[in-house]
Parts: C-alpha cells; sequence; structure tokens
C-alpha cells in the first residue's frame, strides 16, 4: 500500500474547455493552471454518460453506463459492481467525503423503511460521510451559517437564489445580481474550510474525495464573482441560426429544444448574463482550490498527496441552443482532467498536456495504481499512469465513447413525442478525431465529419457518400459493446451476489 495521500477533487457541470491552461478566450483559472503545470493536463477527456448519477456511477466504478446500468438520477447502483473506496478501503484505507456523489442506493441492502431509500443522493459505498453535503441535506452548511449568525431561510435551496439586490445586467445592472451571501458563506469556502481543518488534522497517510457543487445551476455568483466577467465580452455561442434550424438536424434535437430547462431563454441578454455568472463561479472554485492547495503546503503535505481534479460532465451554456447537460453534443461530455503525482518518477511530465483521449473509467485504476491497489478486472477503464512517468502507454484507445438514457422514469412525455418505448430513448456515441456516429435504439443516427465540420451542425449519416463510413462506426461501436458486455459477464460469473 502507497504512503500517498489522495485528494480526488470534483466539480459539477464544469466544461472541458473552460480553462485558461487550454487558452480559453475568457475564464481566468490560475490555481488550476497552476496544478497542471506542475502535473499532467489531459486535453480530450470525457465523461461517459449524463446526468450526475450516471456519469458518476461510472466514474466511481470505472464501468461503462451499459456495465453498471445505474442509467438515470435515482436508478440503484447494484452492490455487485466494485468501486475505488471500496477497494482502498479493504487495503486498509479509511476514504472519505467531503460534498456528495448522487448514488443511488441498493435497496435489497436496507429495510423498506430505511430513509436512505428517500433519496437518490446517497454517499457511495465504500466512503466515510465526513461531510455529506447535497441539494437535498445542507443541513451542515445551514447549522454553519447560524453559528455565523445567518438567518436561513426555511427552504434552505433558496440559499443559492437569494440575491442582494435585483439589479441585473440585463436590465441595465453593472453586473448580474450578486449572491445575498458572501464569498465566504458560500458553501465552496464552507466545504473548502471543513476539508482544509480534516486534513490538518491527520496524522498518516488520508484519502479524501471532495465533490464541490459548482459552477452546477443556479448561476448566481456572490461578489465579487459576478462581475468577474461582463456579458459584453463573452465568446460566441456555437449554434446554427435558429433553435428551429438547430432542431431540424434530429428529431431528438427539436423535442429537446422545446424543453423548459434545455431550450436557452428567448432574451439573449439574460443568456448573456447566465454565461458570466457560470464563469464567475468557476474563477471562486478555482480561487478556493487555490487556499486548499496552499493549506497543504503550509503543513507539508503537498509533496505527499496525488490530486486528481475532474468534473461529472459538462454544460452546454447556450451551445445548440441548450442549457443544461444532454443529448450527444461534446460540451455536454467533454470535462477537465488533472493529475499531479508528487513522486519523483513523475518529474519528467510535469507540464505535459496529453491529447489522447481519455474517459472517466480510467480514474478509478489510475487512483487505484498511486495507492497501490489491484483494479477489478471488471473495470472498462485502464490507468492513465503511463502518461505521468513515460512518454505514454502503447496502443492506447484512439476513440471515445459515451451513452445517454433519456427516458423518464415518471413522464412518459418523451416516449408519446417520439414515438419511442422506454428501453428504446437511448443513444450512444463513438468519436474520434476525423467522425463522431451517433446511434439511437430507435430514432435515426447521426454522423459528423469533425474535421470540416468541428460545431457539429452538419449530418451526413443519410448522405450515399458517407454510407460505408456509418456501417464502419456502427460495427466498430457493435465491437467495443461487445467487448466490454463480454468483460462484464466474466466478472459477474466470479463475483458473489449476495
Amino acid at each position: 500500500m502507497s504512503d500517498l495521500n489522495l485528494l480526488f477533487i470534483t466539480t459539477d457541470q464544469w466544461r472541458g474547455d473552460c480553462l485558461s491552461a487550454l487558452a480559453h478566450p475568457t475564464v481566468a483559472t490560475p490555481h488550476l493552471d497552476a496544478l497542471a503545470a506542475d502535473g499532467v493536463l489531459f486535453s480530450q477527456h470525457f465523461c461517459q454518460a449524463v446526468p450526475c448519477g450516471p456519469s458518476r456511477a461510472s466514474l466511481h466504478t470505472g464501468l461503462y453506463l451499459m456495465n453498471h446500468r445505474s442509467g438515470t438520477n435515482g436508478t440503484p447502483l447494484d452492490r455487485r459492481h466494485v468501486n475505488w473506496a471500496q477497494v482502498s478501503r479493504d487495503a486498509g484505507r479509511d476514504p472519505v467525503l467531503f460534498g456528495y456523489t448522487d448514488t443511488s442506493a441498493d435497496p435489497r441492502d436496507y429495510d423498506a423503511d430505511d430513509p436512505a431509500l428517500t433519496t437518490y443522493e446517497g454517499v457511495l459505498p465504500g466512503l466515510t460521510p465526513e461531510l455529506h453535503h447535497n441539494v437535498g441535506d445542507l443541513a451542515h452548511w445551514a447549522a454553519w451559517l447560524r453559528d455565523h449568525g445567518i438567518e436561513v431561510p426555511d427552504r434552505a435551496f433558496d440559499l443559492y437564489t437569494h440575491k442582494a439586490d435585483q439589479a441585473e445586467w440585463e436590465d441595465g445592472g453593472a453586473a448580474p445580481a450578486p449572491l445575498a451571501l458572501a464569498a465566504e458563506l458560500h458553501d465552496t469556502w464552507f466545504m473548502t474550510d471543513a476539508t482544509m481543518a480534516y486534513i490538518g488534522r491527520q496524522q498518516g497517510p488520508w484519502a479524501v474525495h471532495l465533490s464541490l457543487y459548482r459552477p452546477h445551476p443556479p448561476w448566481i455568483a456572490p461578489a465579487p464573482y459576478n462581475a468577474r466577467y461582463s456579458p459584453d465580452a463573452l465568446p460566441p455561442f456555437l449554434r446554427t441560426a435558429s433553435a428551429e434550424e438547430e432542431g431540424a438536424q434530429h428529431p431528438w434535437l427539436a423535442w429537446q429544444l422545446g424543453r423548459r430547462g434545455y431550450a436557452v431563454p428567448g432574451d439573449e441578454a439574460k443568456l448573456r448574463r447566465l454565461q458570466a455568472s457560470y464563469y464567475g463561479l468557476m474563477s471562486e472554485v478555482d480561487d478556493n482550490l487555490g487556499r486548499l492547495f496552499q493549506h497543504l503546503k503550509d503543513i507539508d503535505a503537498w509533496n505527499d498527496t496525488l490530486i486528481i481534479f475532474t468534473s461529472d460532465h459538462g454544460e452546454q451554456l447556450g451551445d445548440h441552443w441548450l442549457l443544461g447537460k444532454t443529448g450527444y453534443f461534446d460540451q455536454s461530455y467533454h470535462v477537465p482532467m488533472i493529475v499531479r503525482d508528487p513522486r519523483a518518477e513523475a518529474d519528467g511530465s510535469r507540464g505535459r498536456v496529453v491529447d489522447a483521449f481519455t474517459e472517466h473509467v480510467d480514474v478509478m485504476p489510475t487512483l487505484l495504481e498511486a495507492l497501490g491497489c489491484n483494479t477489478p478486472a471488471a473495470c472498462d477503464g485502464a490507468s492513465l499512469y503511463p502518461f505521468l512517468t513515460s512518454p505514454g502507454p502503447q496502443n492506447w484507445r484512439e476513440e471515445v465513447h459515451w451513452e445517454y438514457d433519456f427516458r423518464s422514469v415518471t413522464n412518459p412525455a418523451t416516449e408519446e413525442a417520439l414515438g419511442l418505448t422506454a428501453d428504446t430513448c437511448n443513444l450512444c456515441v463513438i468519436r474520434d478525431t476525423h467522425f463522431k456516429y451517433v446511434h439511437f435504439a430507435g430514432l435515426p443516427c447521426l454522423l459528423f465529419d469533425l474535421r470540416n465540420d468541428p460545431g457539429e451542425l452538419n449530418d451526413l449519416a443519410s448522405q450515399s457518400s458517407h454510407s460505408d463510413t456509418v456501417l464502419e462506426y456502427a460495427q466498430r461501436m457493435l465491437s467495443w459493446r461487445m467487448r466490454h458486455a463480454d468483460k462484464t459477464l466474466t466478472h459477474l460469473a466470479l463475483t458473489p451476489t449476495s
């Protein structure tokens, strides 16, 4: 077992292009840039599913969605799937959680009246919840605020939406209206402080998973972050001339563009204000991670700590006329990934930017290798350590895959609108440097030539000149699924279920 400390950081809904180390035209992330300069930045890192629950299930188990089957928020994660926290615990660590994992408990492990079955925002098995903090339970933060003399509303979630004033930028204000809470009272600061306090108390090797909520909506940033980026000076949106033209690309997209919560607001100025606030929340996270990194240096833990930084998924942020995490576009699945190993064997890779395709399923084997633990045979990913300690691995993947289950377990409106059944409300993507192929179970497929159309605006699947390409990528996708399904069947034959 390694003596390394582990600091595994996730944010929520952070786009992969939003790092100044990757030359984003607006967002400044100096502390994450410094982490990347002292580690390795993976520029083509993708999650395997959206929304939060399915993506985190892949992140924590190293399994593709087709194997862990926790396809929507609220779908239980089968207890037979082993995760990194359980493996490290079996090896003698006590991995602790600050934040949340959006894990829906396997009901077979609880009595019918157990409170754990009343929410999908449970804790990943194997993690000790040192401070469980999610939007369904803000009790710790609320109690901390009361201790600081802050009045907490009856509905604690309103802490994220109450503004200091209502003078929004689109209505003539100087900037997007700030959150009523000061930045030092926001949950990002609160969680960072709690994590630093815990780390400062530890004597032996520790393992911390810090899962921050921001920059997840509501996009209302505390001062001064509300005014960090002017809505007048933001990058343009990647989209067609109108939402109607965009929707003509595919029946699913036309349907999604008509849904509340996914379609952009009709007021372009409001959309710009939301964009500026989103970037402001990122800078707030970056500043707090800077405090955390400095704390590690102050207590002489910096050179003994493996740091992994990523996000559960991305955000459309107005691109393709969409908001949220959804569909098949890169913006929802491309996420940041930085790994900083303090050991001497990683010195030759410091500051490296890896452009090879990497995936969330690679995080578990990377983390376990660093801690000196064996990776379960069923894991779909591969360790990223060859990128940290050598020029790179041989025969690395040349493509990425992700899946999206868009059924609703409570409302059949999607199925009815698109003429689908619940088991055909899904899609699967294969993407390399040249093409992206999107396969729907019950709707037409899509093909994008990313070299000539990096914005994914022109579907080529129906053109006879690309029929051979469609066939090639469909066959490659089938081969990928068969390979990984076979691994899972082997795992199930070897794993007790009771």
